[in-house]
């Protein structure tokens, strides 16, 4: 047995090659197109674990990109305003409220996402156009699409922050300006849309806190006496489609 060992140790020793020095990346472009397998036009892809590795980086950076760069803060915010005006603590729970949320965000990027597919995704596909270029041509389209929601006033604001410009034109402003000022602009237009959808609910809360303090009822809570009658409004009104069919016409096509 021992003699069988020392036999097959040198076998196995030579079945093991020495792997080969890869040579340096010659930049990032380059390590991208490697990656997906478009370097120079030719086949050559990265070992598989660096592959792994690199849509792993990119994964994490998806949550990011779903909140900055579409609709998917106005929505939110507004519909957690919604919430609160009604009086409902956890009334849809914030994971209905996600996917409401998640699924319109949806809807309003249909046709940006198309033209993304379009643009981008069907060339790449098809092996007309490399990994770099794909990303370009999405990033031109949701930068369209974020530069007609964003205030001009914002991104002059960042853009003096930042020490850049003035620019020829729109699409020259650069993404480390118009993605705050995007966010920013989300943000304002949000709470705007949510104070008029307090409106109508603060009114009931003060009509129906009068008629408790001049009934002399000043133990009993206005909101446990209001709740009802906000909940009646906003089915008779149809509240909920209402708030969407809004909240989907707000951005402009």
């Amino acid at each position: 047995m021992l003699a069988a060992l020392v036999i097959a140790g040198p076998a196995f020793a030579q079945a093991a090659p020495v792997a080969p020095v890869a040579p340096a990346a010659p930049g990032v472009a380059d390590a991208l197109d490697r990656a997906m397998g478009q370097l120079g036009g030719k086949e050559a892809p990265m070992a598989l674990s660096l592959q792994i590795l690199i849509l792993m980086s990119l994964l994490t950076v998806l949550p990011s990109l779903l909140l900055m760069m579409t609709s998917f803060t106005r929505i939110i915010i507004v519909l957690s305003i919604l919430r609160q005006a009604l009086g409902l603590q956890q009334t849809p729970p914030n994971q209905v409220l996600a996917g409401l949320a998640l699924f319109l965000t949806l809807f309003v990027m249909a046709p940006t996402l198309s033209q993304v597919n379009k643009a981008a995704i069907e060339p790449y596909a098809a092996d007309r156009i490399g990994a770099t270029e794909m990303i370009e041509r999405s990033g031109d389209v949701l930068h369209g699409f974020m530069l007609k929601q964003t205030r001009v006033k914002d991104v002059t604001m960042f853009a003096n922050i930042a020490k850049v410009g003035p620019f020829a034109k729109p699409q020259d402003v650069p993404f480390s300006v118009l993605l705050p000022a995007f966010v920013t602009s989300e943000l304002k237009t949000a709470f705007q849309i949510g104070f008029l959808i307090f409106l109508p609910f603060l009114v009931i809360d003060l009509a129906v806190a009068s008629i408790l303090m001049a009934l002399g009822m000043m133990m009993l809570s206005p909101t446990i006496i209001s709740l009802p009658f906000k909940l009646l409004l906003f089915v008779l009104v149809d509240g909920w489609a209402l708030t969407m069919g809004s909240l989907a016409g707000s951005f402009v096509s």
